[in-house]
């Protein structure tokens, strides 16, 4: 077995009788397959995956459809593979082409806020699986100020420090916020269940217009980094956050809290691209430094 769809038939135990290569990944192959039995799946492979790449990612998707409040596809089989076979993901197909109104923007921001509120046992993964390709701890921890120290903000800076990705100021400058991460006054609550990168690449819309998740980077964490991450490339509708405040009210002053939340992936990006990241980085700083 060496090829993808026949893992894939193995997996799933029917044969796989079309397939197209779809596009839109830079990290894994994505492809469209069509089974004898009728079924049509998604299908991706990688050439060279961290270790526990698919299984961390199945897991992830099985978290976010645990409490059944959100469209996530239905895991079909997960493997990081083996000397006979590929690694891979099979996903239940989603039907894409449906556009956004405001009434699915509205409904998308209401079914958000109840998977934060179905909540998760830490601050982290209790599975202890890393996220990403700069393998960042999920370890759990206890709060929130000590989960985005420990595990996020620290470890990216240490890796910003040994690469050169960031001027010294900006370093210093994450050292200094890194300290005061209880003064910012994001509340307490409990860890919310997030996706965890969501940007508007990781939300499809299917004919009918029902939004689901894709691609997530699971965790238990402060509910208020993934509006932050919705905020951070745009691709969101007004209605959307009216939905999810309609739904479970963010505290006052979230607006002005979210360059705390996006300093975690404004890092990831100037390490990984450079560019303008590297300046977007520093104004997110200034814009914490005027939090107090």
């Amino acid at each position: 077995m060496d090829t993808l769809a026949d893992a894939v038939a193995h997996d799933l135990g029917a044969a796989v009788v079309g397939a197209a290569r779809l596009g839109g990944g830079d990290v894994a192959e994505a492809h469209r397959m069509e089974l004898a039995d009728g079924r049509t799946v998604f299908a991706k492979t990688h050439r060279s995956p961290p270790a526990g790449f698919f299984i961390t990612e199945a897991a992830g998707l099985e978290q976010l459809r645990a409490p059944n409040v959100i469209p996530v596809p239905h895991v079909l089989a997960a493997s990081d593979g083996d000397d006979d076979s590929p690694p891979r993901l099979v996903l239940e197909w989603i039907d894409e082409g449906g556009r956004s109104t405001r009434d699915n923007e509205r409904e998308f921001g209401a079914d958000l806020a109840r998977l934060h509120g179905a909540g998760t046992n830490c601050f982290g993964r209790e599975d202890h699986r890393t996220t990403g390709s700069l393998g960042l701890p999920n370890d759990p921890c206890e709060n929130w100020a000590d989960f985005y120290a420990e595990r996020r903000l620290g470890p990216l800076t240490r890796i910003a420090h040994d690469r050169a990705s960031l001027p010294t100021a900006t370093i210093d400058a994450l050292e200094r916020t890194i300290g005061r991460l209880r003064e910012l006054g994001v509340p307490v609550e409990p860890p919310a269940r997030l996706h965890g990168d969501l940007w508007a690449g990781n939300r499809v819309i299917d004919r009918p217009g029902r939004s689901w998740l894709i691609d997530p980077a699971f965790h238990g964490g402060h509910r208020e980094f993934d509006l932050a991450m919705m905020r951070l490339f745009g691709g969101f509708g007004a209605a959307c956050f009216d939905g999810y405040d309609a739904e479970w009210p963010l505290a006052d002053g979230w607006e002005r809290r979210v360059p705390v939340h996006q300093l975690a992936p404004l890092v990831v990006h100037a390490i990984k691209f450079g560019g303008g990241y590297v300046d977007a980085t520093q104004r997110a700083l200034d814009a914490v430094d005027r939090l107090g």
